[in-house]
């Protein structure tokens, strides 16, 4: 991957901000013309700096989300994370460093669904602790 300078860093700002950007209006707000914006952004897909585009879609208001940091027992993180794979409701995995091992992303489609899975996930052998707090809003 190729070193990102100034230009690089405020083209993937403004992605960020709209992925579906014609490529005119990234060169209007990075006052560099069009071809180079064009250019820019190739180079960042084919080094791999860009891998691709995403949609960022409104939660339902009603949905229960969460973080929720998990410590394990000894030599069973893969047994562990193979189990917690299979929970729907777990938006993203995460291994991490400090006091915790995984960091889970959680989303329920009620609180009753989020007691049940923080309950189902306390009971996994080799799970010791875990710690969860609600995301209450996105900024």
């Amino acid at each position: 991957m190729h070193e990102l300078d100034d230009l690089d860093r405020r083209l993937i700002a403004a992605l960020r901000e709209d992925a579906r950007m014609p490529i005119t209006r990234l060169a209007a707000i990075l006052k560099v013309s069009r071809t180079t914006a064009q250019a820019r952004l190739d180079r960042l897909l084919e080094s791999g700096a860009v891998l691709g585009f995403t949609v960022r879609a409104r939660q339902a208001n009603d949905q229960v989300r969460a973080v929720m940091m998990i410590e394990i027992e000894g030599r069973s993180t893969t047994a562990i994370i193979k189990r917690l794979r299979g929970f729907p409701e777990l938006a993203a995995l995460h291994t991490t460093n400090g006091g915790w091992d995984l960091v889970a992303e959680i989303t329920a489609a009620s609180l009753a669904d989020f007691d049940r899975i923080l309950r189902e996930v306390r009971q996994i052998e080799g799970v010791l602790n875990s710690e969860t707090s609600l995301l209450l809003s996105s900024l």
